[in-house]
């Protein structure tokens, strides 16, 4: 019974240190840097260079942040008569539809309940822009985080690039930022060694000739990067476009939010290709296989840890169990920390649950306190 529980253990190391530690000595020896300028920034771009832009923002009863969204849009720095702000209005909500034209945005789509990826296809489909930018209605972008994120596309072989999304937490005890912290740091790796395994849904962009209409229940986030290296596009970190979006108050609501998520993720995990690792250049198929099959291994792997240890190491898992369940009652950050490891690594098995029982449904509704 010894073998099966250090495997396990030295898996979960991996997973969550060894992988990171691996990259960084990884990125050290080759030199990496990316794609752009020699100080590895994306290389800029004169004023007549720059291209045609549609940003599109999938709005689903997202009245209250909608004018908010298109305004900011508005004021990013970039040639209006190059900027299209494209409304893709899930359900045809009528206040969030008003809203969005009384703040100028220049193309409003009144659709019927699609889910967001169909919105964002249908958006993608109402103009012929060279480049797609996305953002969700209420992230809040930097002022030239467009320039940033387009520069990446000046290396004709980059067809997908993310921004830096921080998220703002005004007064809850959701420990995400601490783990986001270091995803943002494992992609800044992965992507100057070659491309990034996930994105985010809050600020990026696709090149036109590299969009695809996917599965609608697996977001671009995750659905984009993976099957794009596949067709032999990079995708792009670029950490000086910025954005923020507020974060889920507490780690209950994390939980939750997460929950769902795995729930939509699953099915490009098991039957998108996701896992299918014959596709991928050998150093991405490392990071796939280290950044993210492993990752949504980790729940597994626990129960495993768990049922093969001895009595030290019983009692250690234990007692992280126990201050996890103790974080519900008394809100002190290393009992809150613990309790935010153990529900946001349940929240892939449970997530696995919802799919295999319920399905997945295309749409899906904003996390709470969010907006």
């Amino acid at each position: 019974m010894r073998s099966p529980f250090w495997i396990s253990i030295g898996l979960l190391a991996y997973a969550q240190a060894g992988y990171g530690l691996a990259l960084a000595a990884l990125r050290r020896l080759r030199g990496a840097r990316a794609a752009g300028t020699d100080d590895g920034r994306p290389a800029a771009r004169s004023e007549e260079d720059l291209p045609h832009v549609a940003l599109i923002v999938a709005a689903y009863r997202e009245a209250g942040v909608i004018g908010e969204k298109v305004a900011d849009a508005l004021a990013l720095d970039w040639p209006r008569e190059r900027l299209e702000v494209v409304v893709a209005v899930d359900g045809s909500d009528p206040e969030t539809v008003a809203r969005a034209r009384a703040a100028g945005a220049d193309r409003v789509l009144e659709l019927p309940r699609v889910g967001k990826v169909r919105a964002q296809d249908a958006a993608a489909r109402a103009t012929d822009a060279p480049l797609l930018a996305f953002s969700d209605a209420n992230a809040r972008w930097e002022p030239d985080a467009l320039r940033a994120l387009a520069g990446a596309f000046a290396d004709p072989h980059v067809g997908y690039a993310c921004g830096r999304v921080t998220f703002v937490d005004d007064a809850g005890d959701n420990q995400e930022g601490l783990y986001w912290r270091y995803e943002l740091w494992l992609r800044a790796q992965e992507s100057e060694l070659a491309s990034v395994t996930a994105g985010n849904g809050a600020i990026y962009a696709v090149r036109r000739a590299a969009y695809f209409e996917g599965d609608p229940r697996v977001s671009h986030d995750l659905a984009f990067p993976f099957a794009l290296v596949k067709r032999g596009w990079r995708c792009l970190y670029v950490p000086e476009a910025r954005a923020t979006e507020r974060m889920v108050p507490s780690v209950e609501g994390e939980w939750r939010r997460k929950r769902r998520m795995m729930a939509h993720a699953w099915p490009a995990i098991a039957t998108g290709g996701l896992a299918d690792v014959r596709g991928y250049p050998p150093l991405y198929a490392w990071m796939i296989v280290s950044h993210r099959l492993l990752r949504y291994a980790t729940p597994f792997l626990h129960v495993v840890a768990l049922i093969t240890a001895r009595r030290g190491m019983l009692a250690a898992q234990l007692a992280v169990l126990g201050a996890a369940a103790a974080g519900g009652r008394v809100r002190r950050r290393p009992l809150l920390l613990a309790r935010y490891y153990v529900l946001t690594t349940a929240s892939i098995a449970f997530g696995l649950h919802d799919w295999l029982r319920h399905g997945t449904p295309a749409g899906w509704e904003p996390a709470e306190g969010t907006r």
